[in-house]
């Protein structure tokens, strides 16, 4: 696909004199503009609860959910890969992102990494990519090679395949298992995809790993209570965590997390259930980790 046919590419009529506007005027011109990025994935929430249907598919079956990209696309992937395990205590390993160009890559430029179609699927087969997996690949102008390759590889071992592009009639629309196109229109700079794209991307790479942890009982109403409480901030929240979870006071529940272990949401089954720490684990195990069956709540 000729990168001139992309609305991505394409300049927008509204921004022509960008380099002569007063600062205020600029700025309030790309504040409306950015509106068409959640604008963008509301329209695409069929697919993207199509998505979320897979992954939460693929995790109960052990697979991992796998962010594939280049340039901005692959470092919005892996900061959602790595911003689960503080969040939803998950392993690493369970959310993976990968970047053309390896993790050098999130900080600088690596040059032609992501024109390598072959080069997405070496690196899929370093991780060992299996039929359990989903892939998702992130590509605002929908033609990326390296993502291209990268599904196509995942396709031919089985795994299941999502495209997120910002461009309607993607290229990479048709490697894919469930297509997710958002159509944020001509960037404020022209071809700068960073901007509304980049942000429409991360809207949905915020929903698919969202979605899929709270169906697999990593949260407990809007709380998230497999939260790691790794520093005073986040030892704070955990305490609060519970104290609103459990309807207890500030002192009780963090008397509770102590005797936890430091993990919000067996405290949280300590109280609502009257049980020991023992007692919590093993009625977590038996639910799959549901603090809300584990408890007996409806």
């Amino acid at each position: 696909m000729d990168l001139t046919s992309l609305t991505t590419e394409a300049p927008n009529p509204a921004t022509t004199d960008l380099d002569r506007m007063p600062v205020a005027d600029l700025l309030a011109l790309m504040n409306a503009e950015d509106r068409r990025a959640p604008e963008a994935v509301a329209a695409a929430l069929p697919q993207v609860a199509e998505a979320v249907d897979l992954i939460v598919a693929a995790r109960r079956r052990g697979g991992r959910l796998v962010y594939l990209g280049a340039g901005t696309s692959g470092r919005l992937g892996l900061l959602d890969a790595v911003e689960c395990p503080p969040t939803f205590d998950t392993d690493p390993a369970e959310v993976v992102g990968l970047i053309a160009g390896g993790r050098r890559a999130f900080t600088e430029a690596v040059e032609g990494a992501e024109d390598d179609p072959v080069l997405a699927a070496e690196d899929l087969r370093g991780i060992g990519l299996g039929p359990d997996d989903v892939v998702v690949g992130l590509t605002a102008s929908g033609r990326t090679p390296y993502v291209l390759g990268g599904l196509d590889h995942a396709r031919s071992v089985g795994a299941a395949t999502v495209a997120v592009a910002c461009n309607a009639g993607a290229v990479v629309s048709t490697h894919a298992d469930v297509a997710i196109e958002l159509d944020t229109g001509p960037e404020v700079l022209t071809g700068s995809t960073r901007l509304k794209a980049g942000t429409a991307q991360k809207l949905v790479c915020n929903m698919l790993s969202t979605a899929a942890m709270v169906r697999d009982g990593k949260v407990f109403g809007n709380l998230m209570v497999d939260v790691r409480p790794t520093n005073a901030k986040l030892v704070d929240r955990a305490r609060r965590i519970v104290a609103t979870a459990a309807g207890t006071d500030a002192a009780t529940a963090a008397a509770t997390l102590e005797a936890a272990g430091g993990q919000p949401k067996v405290a949280v089954v300590m109280l609502l259930a009257c049980c020991s720490r023992v007692a919590a684990l093993d009625r977590l195990a038996e639910t799959g980790g549901r603090v809300r069956e584990a408890v007996g709540m409806s």
